[in-house]
C-alpha cells in the first residue's frame, strides 16, 4: 500500500517538534493531520475519518496528556493505532493502551516510518 494512502495524526505540542515529524512523515508519502494537544487531536478524528494512525507525544498541556488520549482514542475509535512517544518517560506496557506501542525520542523518521507501514499494514 503507497503511503500516501495512510492518513497519520501527530500529536506534539512543541511546535519545532511537531513540524520536524510532520514533515519528515510526509517525504514519506503519509497525509499527515497535526495537533499541539489532545483536544485538537479529538476534533480532527472527529473530522477525518480516514485517520489510521495515532503518534502522540505523552507529555502535553491541556484536558489529557497522551497516555489518556490513546486510552480515549482506543475507546472511541477501535481501529486507529496508536504510538506513543517521550523523551522523559517510558510507560509501563500496562499503561499503554491494547495494540498501542512505545517509541523513545529521539526516534528516526525513517524508524517511524516503517512502523507506522508495519502497523497498518
Amino acid at each position: 500500500m503507497p503511503n500516501r494512502a495512510i492518513s497519520v495524526l501527530v500529536v506534539e505540542d512543541e511546535a519545532l517538534l511537531l513540524f520536524s515529524i510532520a514533515d519528515d512523515l510526509r517525504a514519506e508519502g503519509y497525509t499527515v493531520f497535526e495537533a499541539s494537544h489532545a483536544d485538537g487531536a479529538m476534533r480532527l478524528l472527529e473530522r477525518h475519518p480516514e485517520i489510521r494512525l495515532l503518534f502522540t507525544d505523552i507529555d502535553m498541556p491541556g484536558s489529557m496528556n497522551g497516555l489518556a488520549l490513546s486510552e480515549t482514542v482506543r475507546r472511541r475509535w477501535p481501529p486507529v493505532k496508536i504510538i506513543i512517544t517521550s523523551g522523559k518517560e517510558r510507560p509501563a506496557p500496562g499503561d499503554l493502551p491494547e495494540g498501542g506501542v512505545f517509541v523513545s525520542k529521539p526516534y528516526s523518521p525513517r524508524g517511524l516510518s516503517e512502523q507506522i507501514r508495519q502497523m497498518v499494514q
